[in-house]
């Protein structure tokens, strides 16, 4: 384990949290790390998860289906993707809207989590796709 000095008297261990900072000096994230440990491990472990998801889905359908064919990286016809992109998104929303604030009940087929998880990686993928990064 390396240890590294940071003050006299004081021993940091190198990845540790300085747990000793006001809250005025920390940044945005490690706020969020001392004030909500549970909400920020919880939003890393699905992160992974959904990271996860997305690869294998995409070995199973290759870039084409978010470019419909058009290419990847700059090539993609980003306005068609995007266009694909938020015409999948609105069919989450609207399936949420459904079964959560319109009907309040259970879904029939694939759980109401499952458009959450989708909606945030559509998200993901619609950045990636308008920073023609999609494919390479």
């Amino acid at each position: 384990m390396k240890i590294i000095k940071d003050r006299p008297n004081k021993v940091k261990f190198l990845g540790e949290k300085d747990m000793t900072k006001k809250d005025t000096d920390l940044s945005a994230v490690e706020f969020i790390e001392k004030h909500y440990p549970e909400t920020a491990r919880e939003f890393k472990q699905i992160q992974d998860e959904q990271y996860e998801t997305f690869c294998k889905k995409q070995m199973d359908y290759g870039p084409s289906n978010i470019s419909m064919g058009t290419g990847v990286g700059e090539s993609v016809n980003k306005k068609l993707a995007t266009t694909a992109l938020t015409i999948r998104i609105n069919d989450k929303v609207q399936r949420l809207l459904n079964l959560v604030v319109s009907n309040d009940r259970e879904a029939q087929n694939e759980p109401v989590e499952d458009a959450f998880k989708d909606l945030s990686v559509y998200g993901i993928i619609a950045q990636i796709v308008r920073n023609g990064k999609w494919g390479i």
